[in-house]
Order: structure tokens, then C-alpha cells, then sequence
């Protein structure tokens, strides 16, 4: 099988998979135009930030796997590959420690006017009067918008300077957080209300997108430390250019709309003339660590998949089958009985949804569990009963955990 690393990555822990087989090829310069001529033939595709489309995956005839090489799957279409029954699948966590460093590097530089006074200092002028005024990050309050792996990882390291810890996401409850010693928001304008410090970290759905909206902006202290280093369509960035110099916020950015897709390109920097506004050109996950742990759980993925015939961290398989009914048929261990069985469902309009067999010591029986559609009606089960190889049939509700 043939795997395509379709982006910058390291490869020396995907050197183990030549022993299955597999042959890897490197095109790291590939873009969401290049890439579906560069499909052919291709069984397993690795990306990070390289957007995978309906259009390319069209072309992709041979594939069978997509592993974004980090957090998230907003670049892959994954309705398309659901259609065309493509794997999906990501690495989570594997950067979160790297971006939670960030983050603090924000806070911590943004409390001290790092970059302002390194600058200064850079153009001969020496301003100490000017940068002796950092109020210091001990007893104060942060508040952390969403708690996955990053919030965590923040949460550990914001108590180690001393932060009084506040935290809201769309599954804690007021027991959750008492249990982990985190003050609890019922809403991000009341998280953003009681931080000296908001830190985000939420992912890309419909349900998040604008949720840093004008009113949470609106709710943040005077003079409130703000760092986004997740996504930048989760925060309103017309309103931190209003809200920044108006309340005198101090903001850490990794993450800007209209972002260059290359490594080097040009952004318009008014954003960052608004107030006091750092930011990096999204590089949260790009410490060696983190891109080494993610190569490692990229390898995982793919080793799992072709050794155990399993998909860690999947995206896109149904939580959910829409099977109602489980026709469960002992028969013996023949070629062609399952077919025949198959074949009788088919011709009653019996969708099998899902296939499970056991074997029997002996390999003289089986045990085959097929989970349908519907209820299969007394005269398909008496033409399957009517094989000679069938042992016995059941049919059998499944419950209804939609």
C-alpha cells in the first residue's frame, strides 16, 4: 500500500511502517489545487494543514485512510469521505502541551510588556520607568474557555504561577468543576466578567464559531489580559479591534483571519496596531516535541489500521447504527451459506447494516450476527430456516439509542 504525507512533517517515526509494507511518499509542497492528481494510487493520505476536498477525493479510487497529523478535521471534507466510506481520523492532545505553553508565554509576556521593552531596547532606548508597572499574575483570576486536552494543560500550569482558576465549556457542570477546584461560568460573558486573564481554547463547530462574541468582550475587566491561540473564527476580531484600545486590553494572537496558507506571506498589521497586541504566525503546535508526538500517533493510526483492522481516534464512523433488528444465524462452516443468507435478505429489501461472525472450535459452525434495517417478514426467515447448512435463526429488537 502506498501512504502520501501531503505536508511538512517529521517522518522518522513513520519509518517502521516499510516493514508492513508500505511505501511513503514525501510531497510536502502539495496544495488543495495539487493534490487530487497526486491521489492515484494512494491507499492511506496524511495531512496537517493541506485542505482535502469533495473534488479531490473524487479522484482518490484507492483510498482508504486520512489522518490529519493533528488536532481537529475542519481541512478535510469528511462528508465526502464518509460517502465514499474513507476513514477519517486525527491525532488530539498530541499538541496541547505546546500550545498551552504558548499561551502562558502570551500571558507572562503580555503582563511584562516583553516584546514592547525587548524592542526598545533593540532601537538604544532604555525605558524602566516605562515597564516597571506589570501588575504580576499571583492571586489573580484567569478564565479558560473550553477544557480538552490544551484548557487542561493551561489549567496545570496557570495554578504553578499562582492564578485563581475559572473555566467554562459546553459540558461542565457546577460538579465537574468543583470537583477539579475550578471555578464554574454558566456562560462565557460571566467567565469573561471575573477574569483578570481569558485564555481560549475551543474548537471550530457550528456551536463555537463568533462565540467570543462583542457582549464576552464587552464583559472583560479593564485592562484583561485576552489570548486566542486556537481558532481565529471562534473569536469576533472586528470587535477586539474596537474593544482592545478602548479597554485598554492586552492581547496574545496566534491565530488572524485571512491567514497566509504558505509558511512565508505578507497579512494586513492594522489589527495589530489596535492597542497592545502580540501575536505569532500559528505556531501553538510547532515545538519538535509536539510534532514528533504527532508523527508517533500518526504511525499508531496507521499501523492499527493495518494490523488490527481498527482506527484510533476515527471521526466519521455513525455513533449510532440505523439498525433496528439483529438476525442472528448459526449455520455451518461452508462456502457459500453466508451468501445464500445474504441473498434472501436482499431479494426481501433487507439492508445489512452491520456483520459480526464467531467462529466455533473446529471451524465446523459459526455464529453470524447481522444487524438490518428492518424486520425481516416470517417468509424471508422461513427461506433462510429452509438452507440445509442453517442451524437456526433469531430475529431480535435492538433498543432504540438514537
Amino acid at each position: 500500500m502506498r501512504l502520501l504525507v501531503a505536508d511538512k512533517m517529521n517522518l522518522s517515526a513513520l519509518e517502521e511502517l516499510r516493514i508492513l509494507g508500505i511505501e511513503i511518499l514525501y510531497r510536502p509542497e502539495l496544495t488543495r489545487d495539487t493534490l487530487a492528481a497526486a491521489l492515484d494510487g494512494i491507499g492511506i493520505l496524511v495531512v496537517r494543514s493541506t485542505e482535502v476536498t469533495a473534488a479531490a477525493l473524487s479522484a482518490a479510487k484507492h483510498l482508504n485512510l486520512i489522518v490529519r497529523a493533528g488536532a481537529g478535521v475542519n481541512n478535510i471534507d469528511v462528508q465526502a469521505a464518509s460517502v465514499r466510506g474513507i476513514y477519517v481520523a486525527n491525532c488530539p492532545g498530541k499538541n496541547a502541551i505546546a500550545v498551552a505553553e504558548l499561551a502562558m508565554g502570551f500571558i507572562l509576556a503580555l503582563d511584562r510588556r516583553l516584546v514592547d521593552a525587548t524592542t526598545d531596547l533593540r532601537a538604544g532606548r532604555w525605558e524602566k520607568a516605562k515597564y516597571s508597572a506589570g501588575r504580576g499574575l499571583y492571586g489573580h483570576r484567569i478564565g479558560i474557555a473550553g477544557l480538552g486536552a490544551v484548557g487542561r494543560e493551561l489549567l496545570e500550569r496557570a495554578r504553578t504561577f499562582g492564578l485563581t482558576p475559572h473555566a467554562w465549556s459546553r459540558s461542565l457542570t457546577p460538579s465537574r468543576a468543583a470537583k477539579i477546584n475550578v471555578g464554574f461560568a454558566r456562560t462565557l460573558e460571566e467567565l469573561a466578567a471575573k477574569s483578570d486573564v481569558l485564555s481560549i481554547h475551543l474548537p471550530l463547530t457550528p456551536h463555537t464559531r463568533g462565540v467570543v462574541s462583542r457582549r464576552v468582550l464587552e464583559a472583560l475587566p479593564e485592562g484583561a489580559i485576552l489570548v486566542n491561540t486556537s481558532r481565529w473564527e471562534v473569536l469576533d476580531y472586528a470587535a477586539l479591534a474596537e474593544f482592545a484600545p478602548k479597554k485598554n486590553l492586552r492581547v496574545g494572537l496566534d491565530v488572524i483571519p485571512d491567514e497566509p496558507n504558505e509558511g512565508k506571506g505578507t497579512i494586513d498589521p492594522a489589527l495589530f496596531s489596535q492597542g497592545l497586541i502580540y501575536g505569532t504566525p500559528h505556531i501553538g503546535a510547532s515545538t519538535e516535541q509536539a510534532q514528533l508526538a504527532i508523527a508517533m500517533e500518526t504511525a499508531r493510526i496507521v499501523r492499527s489500521f493495518l494490523t488490527k483492522e481498527d482506527v484510533p481516534n476515527v471521526v466519521n464512523i455513525a455513533a449510532a447504527s440505523p439498525a433496528r433488528f439483529a438476525v442472528v444465524i448459526r449455520m455451518l462452516d461452508k462456502v457459500g451459506v453466508l451468501a445464500n443468507c445474504l441473498a434472501v435478505l436482499k431479494r426481501h429489501n433487507i439492508n445489512v447494516e452491520e456483520v459480526s461472525n464467531t467462529v466455533f472450535e473446529g471451524a465446523l459452525a459459526t455464529c453470524t450476527k447481522l444487524r438490518v434495517s428492518g424486520r425481516p417478514s416470517e417468509a424471508c426467515v422461513k427461506e433462510i430456516q429452509a438452507f440445509d447448512e442453517v442451524l437456526h435463526i433469531d430475529v431480535v429488537a435492538l433498543p432504540n439509542l438514537a
